[in-house]
């Protein structure tokens, strides 16, 4: 008989990867839609996705690396074609008709491509530096270091590819600042709502679901890989 832990692990991490795809997808569309704050130019994307770092930051802590890892190649495949299929659909945040499915986009497969290598190198070691630091004393060094070099790695990775000498004026004009300001963003978002989030939701999580203190993880490979 399978144990209610193991059921629970099992309907979290298939949220989680739903969760990924999801704001993968999201991410990817709004890095598109430009906005400007204290007169400096970004994208709605630097909003959306600090959530994957949030996400990821529970799975380590609760379930241990591998799991983590798990979910990002799970999760990575969906979400370059939902990507590639949505942005296509609603480029620059217009709607463009199903038949332009029809005619390959470049400009659109660069970004779900960028998407694509950012999101795996950049959680990995978001998951490498996690797991490193995260039977610390104190809780909040670990999230907080591992989004620091998870959202830097991502943010470089996905801007280089993504719009490097890129057709789209506005991006190709602004691109170092717009990358170096979503990294800013990502990074105060992260530290002023993330952080305490990650705090408030891990105790949940593990109150509700496990009998284990937050330094605890389910390291239960063998019953996952059933």
């Amino acid at each position: 008989m399978i144990n209610k832990n193991f059921l629970n692990k099992r309907k979290i991490l298939f949220t989680l990867v739903i969760f990924h795809i999801v704001i993968i997808t999201a991410s990817n569309y709004l890095v598109q839609l430009p906005v400007t704050l204290f007169g400096y130019h970004t994208t709605w994307g630097a909003f959306t996705f600090p959530f994957i770092i949030l996400a990821t930051d529970l799975t380590v802590r609760i379930f241990g690396a591998q799991p983590a890892r798990w979910i990002v190649f799970y999760a990575m495949l969906p979400a370059l074609v939902i990507s590639y299929v949505i942005t296509v659909l609603f480029l620059d945040g217009k709607w463009t008709s199903w038949s332009s499915l029809m005619t390959f986009s470049p400009f659109v497969a660069r970004i779900a491509l960028a998407s694509f290598v950012a999101y795996l190198v950049g959680q990995l070691m978001d998951i490498f530096v996690f797991n490193k630091l995260r039977q610390q004393r104190v809780w909040y060094v670990a999230p907080i270091v591992s989004m620091i070099a998870g959202n830097a790695i991502d943010t470089v990775t996905f801007f280089s590819v993504a719009f490097y000498q890129t057709s789209n004026a506005f991006l190709a004009e602004h691109l170092v600042e717009i990358a170096f300001i979503d990294y800013l963003f990502k990074i105060v978002i992260c530290l002023v709502f993330f952080v305490p989030l990650y705090g408030i939701l891990l105790n949940q999580l593990i109150t509700k679901f496990f009998s284990l203190t937050p330094d605890t993880p389910l390291n239960s490979t063998h019953q996952l890989s059933r």
